[in-house]
């Protein structure tokens, strides 16, 4: 009987986490332009995004640039300032890793929600311009504490000989970074 429940209970959630995904998909094959009316089977809607007819088109290829850049941008400038936190935190001692361990979790923590609107609020304050600058730095915001999160168990599990060794060879602390750093950390990062 538990299994049955069990059973259940996971259709269950599987039917309310997909049916309106199924709803969405089977109400695009119609002209109607309202989610939820049936005017009949049709692919107009698909031919006109896809044709451009309507506008839909150009704005569609808009919005995917616009995402594409966001995302790049900010994924890469995460990514390094992650990494580098990373590395600053793995090197710290005592209370003070612990605190800054606990102030990195707490974008993690929060609601997006709430740290979208509290990054809004502090961009209007600061008469920061909305527009893509802002989009990026909330992202970067958003990323950077997951990168962190990554990164520190490569750097725990890392011969931290491998770096002074590095040094001790006669390499820049750039040249180890690049060299020895990296090259370990790269599937964290």
């Amino acid at each position: 009987m538990r299994k049955f429940f069990a059973k259940a209970y996971i259709w269950l959630l599987l039917i309310v986490m997909y049916a309106p995904l199924m709803f969405i998909a089977i109400f695009s094959f119609t002209e109607s332009r309202v989610l939820g009316s049936w005017d009949g089977f049709s692919t107009k809607l698909y031919e006109n995004l896809l044709t451009g007819s309507m506008g839909g088109s150009a704005s569609l290829i808009a919005a995917v640039k616009n995402t594409l850049i966001i995302a790049l941008v900010a994924a890469f400038v995460s990514m390094m300032l992650g990494t580098v936190a990373a590395i600053g935190i793995h090197n710290l001692k005592g209370r003070r890793k612990k605190a800054i361990t606990f102030l990195n979790n707490v974008p993690m923590i929060n609601p997006d929600v709430i740290t979208g609107v509290s990054l809004f609020l502090l961009f209007v304050f600061l008469g920061f311009a909305q527009g893509y600058l802002s989009v990026i730095l909330a992202h970067i915001t958003f990323c950077t504490p997951y990168v962190v999160l990554s990164v520190m168990p490569k750097l725990q599990r890392m011969d931290p000989n491998i770096y002074e060794a590095a040094l001790d060879l006669g390499a820049t602390p750039v040249q180890a970074f690049w060299k020895v750093l990296v090259p370990e950390l790269k599937s964290g990062m």
